[in-house]
């Protein structure tokens, strides 16, 4: 059947009208924000935004011994707040040292001014990263901290790839109103068994080796975390324990970092978190509730 000018004209017309109701109807489906909240988590199966009404964070005056790390990411953080360039941020270190909780405490203190909103993406989900930033996109008038705590990666995953388009070097890269922050044990976010296996299977072992190691490379703010001595410790049971109003009496005092000491070398560590969870421990014992500003 051979068409006339006028109705190819048409045919095109009604193409392009479907064309445009198929992209309003994909973006009227697209999760949205609550813009009551101001922090989130990404959750797939479907896409959506689960609002968190209180962060469960530490205050920042209240983290101890990471001076550096929070001078650096606190300007970081401001600077992006403010419309400004600032870099992906990897908190990379041993275990219980404040990471995460850092990340937590300054996007609370900044935001009570600003309109800088926290969403965690869970590791498992990093393939759903460019719909994620695709929903940003859309909120012109906020800014995005989206957040991954524990990223590491093992054995043959892939999903390291889309990220690191999505860092630096791909097409579309990220918003201008989002930033990536992450926490993880390594500092290249691969295990050396897996390091070491590229080398021994690869053709070209150093280039297979740059290709997973590269993907720290695209966080441009390095913070390394790292175990405390016992002052600092020490300290930390001090901050913690007049924040909930533990032990309030010289006695009390010297009585609370003998066992504290004590409590360390339990755990076989000195850390922020085996700090905070001794405290736990003995506000439940002495029937101190725990409230912390």
């Amino acid at each position: 059947m051979i068409m006339s000018s006028e109705q190819n004209n048409i045919l095109k017309e009604v193409r392009r009208i479907a064309d445009a109701l198929e992209r309003l109807s994909a973006a009227s489906d697209a999760p949205t924000i609550d813009r009551d909240h101001q922090a989130f988590v990404w959750n797939t199966n479907p896409d959506r935004f689960q609002a968190v009404p209180h962060v469960n964070h530490i205050p920042l005056h209240l983290l101890k011994g990471i001076d550096y790390q929070t001078d650096a990411l606190y300007a970081n953080t401001s600077r992006f707040a403010q419309g400004l360039p600032a870099n992906n941020a990897l908190l990379w270190g041993a275990r219980g040292t404040g990471k995460s909780s850092l990340v937590k405490a300054v996007h609370a203190d900044i935001a009570a001014s600003s309109f800088l909103t926290l969403v965690e993406i869970h590791r498992e989900d990093l393939e759903s990263l460019p719909r994620l930033l695709s929903c940003l996109s859309t909120q012109s008038d906020r800014r995005f901290i989206v957040f991954c705590d524990d990223l590491a990666f093992e054995g043959a995953e892939t999903s390291y790839k889309s990220l690191k388009a999505v860092l630096e070097g791909g097409i579309e890269g990220k918003p201008n109103g989002v930033i990536f922050y992450a926490t993880s044990n390594r500092r290249h976010l691969m295990s050396r068994d897996m390091i070491d296996n590229e080398r021994s299977t690869a053709i070209n072992p150093s280039e297979a080796v740059e290709e997973k190691v590269s993907l720290s490379d695209r966080f441009g703010l390095w913070l390394g975390f790292h175990s405390i001595d016992q002052e600092t410790y020490l300290a930390m049971i001090c901050a913690y324990a007049d924040a909930i109003g533990l032990a309030v009496s010289s006695d009390a005092r010297s009585a609370l970092q003998r066992d504290a000491l004590e409590w360390s070398v339990t755990r076989g560590s000195r850390s922020g978190r085996v700090a905070w969870q001794f405290i736990i421990d003995q506000a439940g014992a002495s029937g101190v509730k725990v409230h912390l500003t």
